[in-house]
């Protein structure tokens, strides 16, 4: 039993401890020039799905979470918006070449459409980003002409 008490106290201070490791966050009231919103003219149903179900992994700016000071669940979300923002950063869209412009927003049509994005982890925590058939639909129609546009 009191081995048990040890590795409690030990994983106790090891949580407290983390703590006060220093993480960055993904954070800027800036709207860039090259932002999809500014160099589009995007429909406002539009707008407020990409600001709901997309910005907060893929932008420069992420709305938190009260939990995003809680570590490791600021690790887990810092890694989860980089990747994000790897794969696709509608903060730096303008950019992005023609081809890649196109590619990313067939990309994100198919996404939607298939059920890919926004992913189940982020929508079990954040329910208003849950897209409904008619927006998918929105989405996926407004994103595929504009891809024809961008060609």
């Amino acid at each position: 039993m009191k081995i048990l008490k040890i590795i409690g106290l030990i994983l106790l201070v090891a949580f407290v401890g983390i703590q006060f490791i220093p993480t960055n966050r993904n954070h800027s009231d800036y709207i860039p020039k090259s932002d999809f919103t500014e160099i589009y003219e995007v429909p406002e149903n539009i707008n407020t799905i990409l600001q709901t179900s997309c910005y907060d992994c893929h932008s420069n700016n992420t709305n938190y979470p009260w939990y995003n000071k809680i570590q490791p669940f600021t690790w887990y979300l810092n890694d989860h918006i980089e990747k994000g923002k790897a794969d696709l950063n509608f903060s730096e869209f303008g950019e992005y070449s023609s081809r890649r412009k196109s590619s990313k927003l067939r990309s994100i049509s198919s996404q939607v459409e298939d059920g890919e994005m926004p992913l189940q982890s982020y929508t079990l925590v954040h329910w208003d980003a849950k897209l409904s058939d008619k927006e998918k639909e929105e989405i996926t129609v407004w994103m595929d002409s504009l891809a024809m546009e961008v060609r």
